[in-house]
């Protein structure tokens, strides 16, 4: 490889740099030949292998498997030669995890006689005890101004308070935000508060045991309190009155020989209040307990070699997390690999970081990897490392975000879970031209010049109900002002299934486009200036 000029000036010389076109022809070559060397099938799958491997056992965050993961992302890189950019001279940047998790031995309650178990019968909002009867109030919202009272003529101290969790029918939801805002309504905590009655039972969506089942697996794996410490997406515990959820089976138990039954109920939902026959009792107890634990985000620098420009960076990212084991699917198979999500964009970085590490001429910008944990548990990572950036969040010029980049639909594929996947040659593109015009060009300027990607701006749509721009660690960029490029191939049949397996990836397209986002990141990394912001963000 020559030393001269790989990364002396951008792919796009000929575009964006006074460069003669000889010598931007020149570099473009190097820089291919560069994306070659490095970025290849049988590596990818290497480190895929192993990533998406049973061993990692899904890659939750936090857990041992998500440890290993990141263990495996720094011994990589450190081999290459990137500089550790985490904190105290590692590679990992520590995220402290803290609140409070239910206890399901300690949890549990009965039914008259009948004894009712954590999880199987139950799940708990907030934790308490109480023993009571049983009375149905709709949907539980005081609204005076509406004349709106479910709980007319009834006395609910004591008793277990079972709503439907919906708003009233005839009250749009806007109409109840600016009443929670003039507090012009009481709803059914506040009842319960104010009232001393025994706790609420809110009414499962679920109406089979198999539904029940997969609420439960996802409840525990989403539905604890432990969040980053000092994150705005950090919840306090919440408090009130015990709160549970009870299994479409219990609900069956308390309302059998009512004047509602238990499926009817859950299904229509009745308006009138009743109170359920005076000989049920139900006992619930629910114990809850603080929790600390860490996990970590992974970065790891290429230096700069312009003096005037190394103190800029551009930032590649991806989610090395996945959502661990859960619930078997029908092979009974219950670890979530998550080689696609994100398990694609994880190698895809390690490709690219072996790129930039092992070439003998650095680009003129420095080059950020930062490895997100905790994407799944509401964009953790991201918004740790952009609220605590290990270099200054004004010197990142650009994110280059990966999630999801593995899969494609062959030709024929009627299985319509597939529809809205990406073809072999294919790939979606969020939020390059959201906040910068030229940003967006730049990118195309670039594929159209190397591979021609078809690069597919269906979910770039403000309105686009899926809402995949906020659903990924390039938002917590882009809300704070860093203009961001997001690779997508879009949802299938195994997502977030234990069946997003290495066998299922298209290594030949996963390998294309982590080429495109690399020689997009070198030309970035080369510019003389910085993509320019000329759009506000509509958040």
């Amino acid at each position: 490889m020559k030393p001269a000029s790989l990364f002396a000036v951008g792919l796009l010389g000929v575009v964006f740099l006074p460069a003669a076109p000889a010598r931007a022809q020149r570099d473009f070559a190097e820089g291919k030949a560069l994306a070659e060397s490095y970025i290849r099938e049988d590596s990818l799958r290497e480190n895929l292998t192993y990533i998406a491997s049973d061993e990692l056992r899904g890659r939750d965050t936090p857990s041992p498997g998500l440890d290993m993961a990141a263990k495996f992302i720094a011994e990589r890189v450190k081999s290459w030669g990137l500089k550790p950019m985490g904190g105290d001279g590692t590679y990992f940047q520590k995220i402290v995890l803290q609140g409070a998790r239910m206890v399901p031995e300690r949890s549990g309650g009965s039914l008259g006689n009948e004894p009712l178990k954590y999880g199987d019968d139950f799940l708990a909002r907030t934790p308490g005890g109480g023993t009571g009867s049983l009375v149905y109030v709709s949907h539980g919202y005081v609204i005076p101004s509406r004349g709106i009272d479910p709980y007319k003529g009834i006395d609910v101290r004591g008793k277990f308070l079972v709503v439907t969790g919906n708003s009233p029918a005839d009250v749009p939801f806007q109409d109840l935000r600016r009443m929670e805002r003039g507090k012009d309504y009481q709803d059914v905590r506040l009842v319960a508060e104010k009232s001393g009655a025994a706790g609420i039972l809110s009414l499962p969506s679920s109406e089979t045991p198999d539904a029940w089942a997969g609420f439960r697996s996802g409840w525990e794996r989403f539905g604890g309190q432990l969040t980053p410490v000092g994150s705005q997406n950090t919840r306090t515990p919440s408090g009130g009155p015990l709160s549970v959820i009870p299994s479409p089976m219990l609900v069956e138990k308390l309302f059998a020989g009512e004047k509602v039954e238990g499926a009817v109920l859950m299904r229509s939902k009745p308006t009138e209040s009743f109170e359920l026959s005076a000989g049920k009792t139900l006992t619930l107890n629910v114990v809850r307990q603080q929790e600390e634990a860490t996990t970590q985000n992974v970065v790891a620098l290429v230096d700069g070699s312009d003096p005037a420009l190394r103190n800029e960076y551009v930032v590649i990212g991806a989610h090395y997390d996945h959502i661990g084991v859960g619930r078997p699917d029908g092979r009974g198979d219950a670890i979530y690999n998550g080689a696609d999500d994100d398990g694609s964009g994880t190698v895809a970085m390690l490709a690219m970081a072996e790129a930039f590490g092992r070439s003998k001429v650095k680009p003129r910008r420095s080059i950020l990897f930062v490895w997100h944990c905790g994407e799944e548990k509401g964009l953790w990572g991201s918004d740790y490392f952009t609220s605590r950036p290990t270099v200054p969040l004004t010197s990142i010029i650009t994110q280059l975000n990966i999630d999801m980049i593995g899969r494609s639909r062959p030709e024929g594929d009627a299985e319509p879970r597939n529809a809205d996947l990406s073809g072999p040659n294919e790939v979606y593109m969020i939020g390059s031209k959201r906040m910068s015009t030229e940003l967006g060009e730049l990118a195309e300027q670039v594929n159209a010049r190397y591979l021609n990607l078809t690069y597919n701006y269906r979910y770039d749509d403000p309105a686009d109900p899926n809402r995949f721009f906020f659903r990924s660690d390039h938002y917590n960029y882009a809300r704070r002002g860093v203009p961001i490029i997001f690779w997508f191939d879009g949802t299938h049949v195994d997502y977030h299934r234990p069946s997003d397996e290495v066998a299922r990836i298209d290594f030949a397209k996963l390998m294309k486009i982590t080429r495109t986002i690399f020689m997009t990141g070198v030309e970035l990394a080369n510019r003389d200036k910085r993509p320019v912001v000329d759009k506000k963000l509509d958040q």
